[in-house]
């Protein structure tokens, strides 16, 4: 850990942080919620030492990163935008993308409308998705479910605000490595559904804990509630919706977004392959929704040796 360097970069008037370590060709780590760049802390030590430049930025907003003038204005394509605009600036013309959760769906839509500077797109946790909105199955979702609570201003910082911040990342970390999509009943908020005496999952530290919510303190919630919750209906804006790069997804058998509106169909009967036809799909049998903080070592190699197979 001590290796990974901390810099700032000046992204479309915004001071963004990347953490990085290693030479060699670029690998950009993009991280969901509630996670920041240090949930790619195992691979990017990994990555480095296997002859790559890792880099995992903090989105607008999000941990040691400038929060934005208006952060309930974000968009998807503001990370999109600062992306292109951080690789300009760092001199990489060529990358690798790698995301999780969100930063998933940030790495396809790069890759959709800027494919000439992409090798090759591997995603953790969430595969390819449509966008817009009659491409988000609201009908076959219960109404208590997270992602419609958490859409909903204000709801979620209310609910946020009854806690500390280092609550609301366990909290939210031992729902997240459940296999049950996270539903609240009409009598109750989402940070109700688990008991404080819960413990966090084995792989995950006090000390995991403490960083996060440093960074989160630093954050707040506000951007990470609107991007990705209240901009998901936000479509890529591009007609041709087929990611030619070479593709890599790495799911856990248990990840609860499996039961997001029929995705487990979607992934394993091949449908997702329709947009992304260069596609090797990976199963973790034990695997959460955080596969990459609970069996580092295999994600890692799962990384490496595609990564590998392209240079």
């Amino acid at each position: 850990m001590e290796k990974i360097q901390h810099n700032y970069v000046d992204v479309r008037g915004l001071k963004l942080h990347i953490a990085e370590i290693g030479t060699g060709p670029a690998v950009l780590f993009l991280h969901g919620f509630p996670e920041i760049w240090y949930s790619w802390r195992h691979q990017m030590i990994a990555v480095a030492d296997a002859g790559f430049r890792a880099i995992a930025p903090d989105f607008r907003g999000y941990g040691l990163s400038e929060l934005p003038a208006e952060p309930e204005k974000a968009t998807f394509r503001d990370l999109v935008d600062d992306l292109l605009d951080m690789l300009d600036s760092l001199g990489i013309h060529q990358v690798f993308l790698v995301g999780k959760d969100f930063g998933a769906r940030v790495a396809y839509h790069f890759a959709l409308v800027h494919s000439d500077r992409v090798s090759a797109v591997v995603t953790l946790g969430v595969p390819f998705l449509l966008t817009g909105p009659e491409t988000f199955p609201r009908d076959l979702l219960p109404n208590g479910f997270y992602m419609l609570r958490w859409q909903e201003a204000g709801r979620a910082e209310k609910d946020f605000g009854r806690f500390d911040t280092k609550t609301v990342v366990k909290n939210i970390y031992i729902m997240f490595s459940g296999s049950e999509l996270p539903v609240a009943k009409d009598d109750e908020e989402i940070m109700d559904l688990v008991d404080p005496s819960a413990p966090l999952p084995d792989w995950f530290t006090e000390q995991d804990l403490a960083n996060y919510a440093s960074l989160y303190e630093k954050s707040s919630f506000r951007t990470a509630l609107q991007v990705p919750y209240r901009a998901w209906l936000e479509e890529y804006g591009v007609k041709d919706i087929k990611v030619k790069v070479p593709c890599l997804l790495v799911m856990g058998e248990k990840d609860y977004s499996l039961k997001f509106g029929g995705l487990e169909q979607y992934v394993k009967s091949g449908m997702v392959k329709e947009y992304v036809p260069n596609l090797e799909t990976i199963f973790l049998p034990e695997g959460s929704h955080f596969v990459q903080e609970q069996f580092p070592e295999q994600v890692n190699q799962l990384i490496i040796t595609f990564l590998k197979k392209l240079i």
